[in-house]
């Protein structure tokens, strides 16, 4: 463990901020526990490292990007290793992320010399309008602990590709990985002053003092709904440029006609990926009343198949975050049973501590509170439909439309249904719907802006226009 933080981490010191291991509740790092002071003292730095980092040519930007693309990718298994030890998670999800997370920076490599602009003859005549961009500033990046990584890849890769400097406030479950990433920016050639890392378990004081520093002109925020709204609230004071990715409660919809055992395959990557603390996860599961049994056996079987255990162990499972968490998870599932529901399928997993059996529900009421509310675990509830009409109610009777899923034998049925349903992204007999080149995020309060794709740079960019005389 000490040989991986020395090679991937700088040098710190400080203490306030224990870093626990949720497989073992054991402190692998200690830190300085971030304050104002540090928040103000970051935005110094990141506005001093703005005016030249924004005129660097968008080539340069984009190659330093491709060096920590390198870089990630060169050092995949101990940026791994260290993930599992902050987050827990399972070796092949750790991996993943990693490769996922690096792709952000080769794909905002690639975005940074293609920005759009425009110039053309005023329709009236007499003028000549050129319509460019320019870097919106120092952009506050807050980020969750579900994807430590990937979370700060995805903002920082478009808003240094487009001229901005960042200050980052990682989750204080998983300050290692945010750090370590930091110091893989700077050996790529980013100036020093341009990214910056506060750890803290006083995120509320932290983001504050961001919120009310003029200096900071945009806000990246991927958290709760509840968060969320607070964060806008403070925004509107100053106007801040936001975007926001919050909560999901994905649909994972199986049709009469779906072929059940791509259907299967697809629910064990939508449902337990990260041990199903994913804003994207499938929470409720909506199968045809004419298949809901055989599909049921299936994805059960291949549940209760699941492994559970540390990293290094080749569980395919983790530990979920903390105590409370799985706390939460716990009391959706007795709610649930207390209803009627009754668990079908279940994986052995260790007792006590941050475990969490991955679990199969059937008998679900529709509305209750293990399929109304983000379970971010490895549960699934299944709810059994007759009628398109009723399945559409369903599917959009939330407040959250983050991410969906169909399975069905009838493309044209399965984009039909994907129109009519309220969610920024639908995999249509897929279990995955993340990727760097297209945008990600959601409508109604699961967030405000996209991720990703070319939306990904526009996001941390202000459109200029200017009229010039042509008499």
């Amino acid at each position: 463990m000490t040989s991986i933080l020395d090679r991937l981490l700088p040098p710190w010191s400080g203490a306030g901020l224990d870093v626990a291991d949720p497989a073992t509740g054991h402190v692998i790092a200690t830190l300085a526990d971030g304050t104002p002071a540090d928040a103000a003292a970051a935005v110094d730095r990141a506005a001093r490292a703005l005016p030249a980092w924004a005129a660097t040519p968008a080539r340069a930007r984009a190659d330093v990007l491709l060096r920590a693309y390198a870089l990630m990718t060169d050092r995949a298994a101990d940026l791994a290793a260290l993930i599992s030890l902050e987050n827990g998670k399972a070796d092949a999800d750790a991996l993943a992320e990693v490769a996922y997370a690096a792709d952000f920076f080769r794909w905002a490599a690639e975005e940074a010399v293609r920005s759009d602009g425009d110039f053309t003859a005023t329709p009236a005549g007499g003028a000549r309008a050129i319509v460019t961009t320019r870097p919106v500033g120092v952009a506050a990046l807050v980020t969750p602990w579900n994807f430590p990584a990937a979370m700060i890849t995805r903002k920082a890769g478009p808003a240094l590709a487009a001229g901005c400097t960042v200050v980052v406030k990682p989750a204080s479950e998983t300050p290692l990985t945010a750090l370590a990433l930091a110091r893989i920016l700077v050996e790529a050639g980013l100036p020093a002053d341009a990214v910056n890392v506060v750890p803290t378990r006083d995120a509320g004081a932290v983001v504050t003092q961001w919120m009310r520093d003029d200096r900071v002109r945009k806000l990246s925020f991927t958290g709760s709904t509840g968060v969320g709204r607070r964060l806008l609230a403070q925004a509107a004071g100053r106007v801040v440029n936001t975007s926001m990715e919050l909560g999901g409660n994905a649909p994972f919809v199986v049709a009469a006609d779906a072929d059940l055992a791509a259907a299967t395959a697809g629910a064990m990557v939508a449902k337990f990926r990260n041990g199903g603390q994913a804003c994207t996860a499938a929470n409720r599961f909506y199968v045809h009343a004419d298949v809901v049994e055989e599909f049921t056996a299936l994805f059960g079987a291949a549940t209760a198949a699941l492994t559970v255990g540390p990293a290094g162990s080749g569980a395919q499972i983790g530990p979920l975050i903390s105590t409370r968490a799985v706390a939460g998870v716990d009391a959706l599932v007795r709610g649930a049973l207390d209803r009627g529901a009754r668990i079908t399928h279940r994986a052995p997993a260790p007792s006590g501590g941050c475990w969490y059996p991955p679990t199969v529900l059937r008998d679900v009421p529709a509305d209750a509170e293990v399929v109304t509310e983000e379970i971010f675990g490895p549960v699934a509830p299944i709810v059994a439909w007759r009628t398109d009409e009723g399945l559409l109610g369903m599917v959009n009777g939330t407040e959250l439309g983050l991410a969906a899923y169909v399975f069905s034998g009838d493309l044209r049925w399965a984009l039909k249904l994907a129109e009519a349903t309220e969610a920024g992204m639908v995999g249509i007999n897929r279990g995955v719907v993340s990727d760097a080149a297209y945008p990600f995020g959601g409508v109604k309060q699961s967030g405000i802006g996209r991720e990703g794709g070319r939306e990904g740079l526009r996001a941390f960019q202000e459109t200029q226009y200017f009229s010039v005389d042509w008499s």
